[in-house]
């Protein structure tokens, strides 16, 4: 039979050991929940704060009268009178020393802790009536000492204990007295962080004031502990109930009204602004009130030919605005639509309140922009909040999941990626490949894209090698692309070294190294993929790919006679050559020779190439000519850049659902209309939104050769490229 206790037995036994062991309290401070002497305890629980008197309810020493210990309190008094104060109370606690449960060690003991609170040793007047109030709760002078007890906790820091204290107290207490009290521990509450319970006391403060300006004191109270302190649940439930009378009730109604709002609450804001305003039609708060509700209610009215654009209009983004900009007041050019334009100034905080004043001030029906990620997410956030529509011209990816309001027409880095796959294995056939890519976010979300794409579709990634952003050098990634990087690796590496050294055993060192070398470098590449993707800019590729023909990765013979000629000077007959692949990074402007400068720069080693853009000014597709015809009528026969192009089309996607026979007049109509738009035909390409409200279109593909860049036709898209 198991005879040990059980553990709750043996906690019980536990604590009579202790309590029997100990004859005479320690003074503990009162306990875990009203002594201790920490500090402030902000941003704790409220829910955890006791309630009540934080003081036992009966003595737990029973003092006795003694007359040794009454003439040692009466010597003790005696010599108070001359004596420094801290030294006066260090004679009364050496009475208390001596006669520990005597009610003269009780009354020295409240003596020391008073000359402590005096001379501000707030620390040991703390002690001193910890150890009083927890002994003796019933003492005469309990109240007093609870009093200074509080009031030298909030002068430490120990602002949750000074609350607790301070507030017992008030609860009892009456006229002046109690409103000093509520006053000292509403300002222990603020400290500690229970800006529920302080929001209480300054609303019961505000009640019971007298005079105006008493009032008018209390009400600024209350409102400086709302702006950024109490929190909402703690505002409405000191609202429950709360008398229209009170000076705090218009500074709390209102306050709830702007939390409201800022939840768009619509129905609960205009219930409590109109309340408001009913009972309160001269506070000084009334004006603002008014202008909420108004502005609450013009979220719903809406200007049918009034169109929003968020844009950089200042900043270090200032020129891509600019440039957004052109296009789309050449899309609205001759209509009847109002373009309202916002500077966000490159702010996250100026694109939320340029995008408010579009819903509540300018009644827009759509809003165009922003560009950059942050200020695009700002806005899809206050755009799908307020449900106006937003047509955004950001890369960021994935902006659309923030809701049904929120569209997206830019050439994003996932698009790229896609079009760039689908031609090398639809088009073109491939199924092997191999990334060259820099270590930037951009070149590592575009090798993720491109890989994930490719292997979705049934191919295969052979080889992946990153290098530096600022690298100018690239032997070693292209032979490791190859197989010569780690030879040692390689059994036809081995054989040959072998092969070597049976040659040349015997010879001198010069003749063994030189054969070395011309082994070394006769070793085959192993070039077991199809085409190369490489998502850097034009600088870089023109660097890249010299670096991949010296170790025999040949890459521009589109052209047969080229393929030829190549055969017959490397003497093989079965040569496999390479495509290399890339994205509208590899842009570039025309040249002093009036070539690109990825041409002029990168030579033969870029021909046969094939990238991707969005945008194509040299395009012969019909609505991309009209465009760039038309735009370099309007800016001086310059020509249009891919944020132009964007600007163009999205603003003349607007204009065609608003000119429409069933034009929109609201903004659930628009945001309906711009979901179901379908072939749009644009200088980007012939648009139509998916279920996301992603833009699909088909991308431009750029074929590179010694004359210059032109468009892949798809026609002949299968006639490019390597064998």
């Amino acid at each position: 039979m198991d005879v040990r206790p059980s553990p709750r037995r043996a906690l019980l036994f536990a604590l009579v050991l202790l309590m029997t062991a100990c004859k005479t309290p320690t003074a503990v401070g009162g306990g875990s929940s009203h002594g201790s002497s920490s500090g402030s305890s902000s941003g704790s629980n409220q829910d955890d704060v006791p309630r009540g008197d934080p003081f036992p309810t009966k003595p737990s020493v029973e003092a006795r009268k003694d007359a040794r210990a009454d003439q040692a309190l009466a010597q003790a008094i005696q010599q108070s009178e001359t004596a420094p104060r801290k030294q006066a109370a260090e004679s009364f606690l050496a009475v208390r020393k001596s006669y520990p449960e005597t009610t003269a060690g009780q009354e020295a003991l409240y003596r020391a802790g008073v000359l402590f609170y005096d001379s501000q040793d707030y620390v040991n007047a703390r002690k001193s009536f910890n150890e009083l109030l927890f002994e003796n709760p019933l003492h005469p002078q309990a109240q007093d000492a609870k009093r200074r007890l509080g009031r030298a906790a909030l002068e430490v820091g120990a602002y949750r204990d000074a609350y607790q204290t301070l507030y017992s107290l008030a609860e009892r207490a009456e006229g002046a007295e109690r409103t000093q009290l509520l006053e000292d521990s509403a300002k222990a509450a603020e400290k500690a962080g229970l800006f529920g319970q302080s929001l209480q006391i300054a609303v019961d403060l505000a009640g019971n004031a007298q005079t105006p300006e008493a009032q008018q004191a209390a009400a600024a109270r209350v409102q400086q502990l709302v702006e950024g302190r109490a929190g909402f649940m703690d505002i409405a439930r000191v609202m429950e109930g709360l008398s229209t009378s009170n000076p705090a009730w218009p500074v709390l109604t209102f306050k709830l009204a702007r939390v409201y709002y800022h939840l768009r609450d619509w129905t609960r804001l205009e219930e409590t602004l109109n309340r408001f305003l009913a009972e309160a039609p001269n506070h000084p708060f009334a004006g603002q009130a008014r202008e909420l509700l108004a502005r609450a209610t013009r979220r719903v009215e809406v200007q049918p030919k009034t169109v929003g654009l968020v844009l950089p209009m200042s900043g270090k983004y200032k020129a891509v605005g600019e440039a957004v900009l052109r296009g789309v007041k050449l899309g609205l050019a001759g209509s009847d639509i109002e373009l309202v334009v916002k500077d966000t100034q490159g702010d996250v905080n100026t694109t939320g309140q340029v995008m408010e004043q579009l819903a509540f001030d300018e009644g827009a029906i759509a809003v165009l922009g922003p560009i950059t990620s942050d200020e695009s997410r700002r806005a899809a956030l206050v755009a799908e909040e307020l449900q106006v529509p937003l047509l955004t011209l950001t890369r960021q990816e994935d902006i659309t999941d923030i809701g049904a309001y929120v569209f997206r027409n830019m050439l994003t880095n996932s698009a790229q990626a896609r079009a760039i796959a689908d031609f090398a294995m639809k088009q073109k056939g491939f199924k092997s490949f191999a990334v060259l890519y820099p270590n930037l976010p951009y070149g590592v979300e575009l090798a993720n894209d491109f890989w994930d794409h490719v292997v979705e579709s049934g191919g295969q990634v052979r080889g992946a090698e990153s290098y530096d952003h600022d690298q100018t050098t690239f032997t070693n990634e292209a032979k490791k692309l190859v197989g010569r990087y780690y030879l040692e690796d390689r059994l036809d590496y081995i054989e040959g070294v072998r092969e070597v050294q049976q040659q040349t055993s015997g010879q001198d060192a010069f003749r063994k190294r030189k054969a070395m070398e011309k082994m070394k470098g006769g070793v085959e590449p192993i070039i077991d993929f199809e085409a190369i993707f490489i998502p850097d800019e034009w600088k870089r590729v023109s660097l890249v790919a010299p670096a991949l023909a010296v170790e025999d990765i040949v890459t521009n013979a589109c052209d047969s006679r080229d393929l030829e000629r190549i055969r017959k000077t490397t003497g093989k007959k079965d040569l496999k050559t390479v495509m290399l692949l890339g994205t509208n990074a590899w842009s570039s402007t025309k040249g002093a020779s009036g070539l690109p400068e990825l041409v002029e720069r990168g030579g033969k080693f870029v021909t046969c190439s094939v990238y991707v853009d969005g945008f194509f000014v040299d395009s012969q597709r019909p609505a991309t000519q009209r465009f760039v015809k038309a735009y370099r009528q309007a800016n001086g026969n310059q020509d249009p850049s891919l944020l132009e192009a964007y600007g163009y089309d999205s603003a003349r996607m607007v204009r065609q659902i608003l000119e429409s026979k069933q034009a929109p007049r609201s903004r659930g109509e628009f945001r309906e209309a711009l979901a179901t738009l379908k072939d749009f035909d644009g200088a980007t390409g012939k648009t139509a939104f998916d279920e996301k409200r992603e833009a699909r279109k088909p991308l431009f593909l750029l074929a590179v050769d010694n004359k210059g860049v032109t468009e892949v036709p798809p026609e002949k898209t299968a006639a490019l490229g390597g064998s």
